[in-house]
Order: structure tokens, then sequence, then C-alpha cells
């Protein structure tokens, strides 16, 4: 489902008393699959009135990209988890298409396993909704000035990690030749989600969800699918432990 509200031009405006000039209000998009969660991420925006509005929403990728090419927003925030295409992939088409659109992730997905992918994709920022979401102006604000926005408890790692990665040395990853959404599923079948369950919440049949942990078994090494369960509870735990 998509809104389209109608939008009047922003454009700089002086005050009649001291000339000065205000600089129009940026424009956020917003993509989450759940109505009431944007309403209440448009209510915290709304507070900073002077300095954003929302221009669409979104609760998938394909209403997103179409919100996206009629108003060109400043902004986009999106959710990862998404039916059909998910966030990441939806980052690197958004920025295909506008790259001076800032993205910032607002995910209930840990940091530990999704920020760096999502920076990597275009992403400009990482917050949890586990986190005050009142940090949301603050993260926009930050990003549009040329910085990255993460929890401070993810900055020394996320630091750590860029300088491996420009050092050609960037730590192993068990999981790193899983797809995105192959992430998603093995960090759901860690939190002891069956089948039926991370269908429900991917948005995917049970025959893809099937299909994904057949690859994911195949892709880490795994002839059992009780070592691939326990593999991940295992992975989960740890990922969890260095949050």
């Amino acid at each position: 489902m998509v809104a389209l509200p109608t939008l009047k031009p922003t454009v700089n405006q002086a005050t009649p008393d001291s000339g000065e000039v205000i600089a129009p209000r940026k424009r956020v998009l917003l993509v989450d699959d759940h109505p009431g969660f944007r309403r209440g991420l448009a209510s915290i925006l709304q507070e900073e009135r002077d300095a954003f509005e929302i221009c669409g929403e979104a609760g998938a990728a394909p209403a997103a990209l179409e919100v996206m090419r009629r108003f060109k927003p400043d902004f986009a925030i999106l959710d990862i988890a998404l039916p059909g295409t998910n966030g990441i992939e939806l980052i690197k088409m958004m920025q295909a298409e506008q790259p001076r659109m800032l993205i910032l992730v607002l995910s209930a997905h840990e940091e530990s396993t999704y920020a760096l992918r999502a920076l990597r994709a275009g992403a400009r920022g990482y917050v949890m909704k586990t986190e005050a979401l009142d940090c949301v102006p603050q993260a926009l604000r930050k990003i549009e000035g040329g910085g990255i926005f993460v929890s401070p408890a993810y900055n020394d790692r996320l630091i750590f990690k860029a300088i491996n990665a420009d050092a050609g040395t960037e730590e192993d990853s068990p999981v790193a030749c899983l797809s995105d959404r192959e992430l998603e599923v093995l960090d759901l079948l860690g939190k002891g989600h069956g089948t039926k369950d991370m269908a429900e919440i991917l948005h995917l049949s049970v025959k893809t969800i099937e299909t994904h942990r057949m690859h994911i078994k195949e892709k880490l090494g795994f002839k059992d699918s009780r070592d691939l369960v326990r593999f991940a509870i295992e992975w989960k735990t740890h990922e969890q432990g260095e949050a």
C-alpha cells in the first residue's frame, strides 16, 4: 500500500521582518510494512515540521520506488524486513536511480548482523527499532551533514571492520557467503522460528523459505538440517553477545 499526499513545492522563503531566508523542509519517504509503525514515526518527524515533511509512505519495494520517482525525496527511512524484495536490495535499487537521496535504515534486526551490509549497499545510517525513536531526527541531520549514524555501541566495531577491510584483512565471517535474504532466514532460524513462522514474518511462501534453507545448508557445508539449526542458534548467540 502506498500513500501519496498532495504536496506544495517547498522553496526558500524570507521572513517579513528580518528578511532571513528559511531553508525548505526536507522530504522524507517512509518504508515499512507496518502502517502503525509508520504513523508513529511520522508523528515524531512532525514535531520537527520546520525541518522535515513526509512526502509519502510505502509498505514494500515496488510502492517505495513509485513514490521515490514521483516526489524525489531527500531522505528515505526504510526497514530491512519487507515483503518480496528486502530492504538491502531496495537500498541498492534506490541508490542506482537517485544516488543523492540519503537512506537511513530503521530495523528490528541487530546492528551486528546487518548494519555493515546496509552501509555497503548505500545506506548512511542504521538505527534499531528497540532504541528511542526520537533519535531519528538527529540521525537524519547527521547523515545530511555527510556523517554516518550508528549506535555508539556499534561505532567502534564499525570502524574496526572498515579499517580491516581497507587493509584487505577483514575478519572472516562464516555467513559472509550468504545472500541478504538467506542471512535473514538464518537469523530467524537462530531465534527459534520454524519454516511456517519465517514465511509469515518475511511474507514469503513456505516453499521459498525451504529453498533458502537448502541453499544456506549447501553454502555452509551442512548435510543435516539439525546441524544447520544448531549452528544458527550458536551463531545468533555469539552475535548477540558481541553486540
